[in-house]
């Protein structure tokens, strides 16, 4: 199975992103493989942990900004709760948010980097 087919399978919206992508498949793929470093630069959980709203609504922006671009819908849609939840000053929830849509996150990850 080709790494989009497996993507769509994990909920990505796959032709939404080729659109965006003018149906350029490799470009396409070679930003989903820049996608595995930002998620590791731009962690939201440490900055929960400690506290630390600023700097876990920033990474939680960004993140949300990058699925959207790449379709990665139901990762966007939860950063995008995360976003709104953190501004409303309701970190816990948000926090909850995240914990349920990381391991979805990791799928997609993982699978991005099993197909490279």
């Amino acid at each position: 199975m080709s790494l989009l087919n497996e993507l769509e399978n994990l909920g990505v919206d796959v032709n939404d992103a080729l659109k965006r992508f003018m149906n350029n498949s490799s470009l396409y793929e070679r930003m989903l493989g820049k996608l595995v470093t930002t998620v590791k630069d731009m962690e939201v959980m440490p900055f929960l942990d400690s506290g630390d709203i600023e700097k876990a609504t920033a990474n939680a922006h960004t993140l949300k900004g990058v699925m959207g671009n790449l379709s990665i819908t139901p990762v966007y849609e939860a950063y995008n709760e995360i976003v709104a939840l953190l501004r409303g000053n309701n970190p816990d929830k948000a926090k909850s948010v995240l914990e349920d849509i990381l391991p979805v996150q990791k799928n997609i990850i993982d699978c991005i980097e099993k197909n490279k």
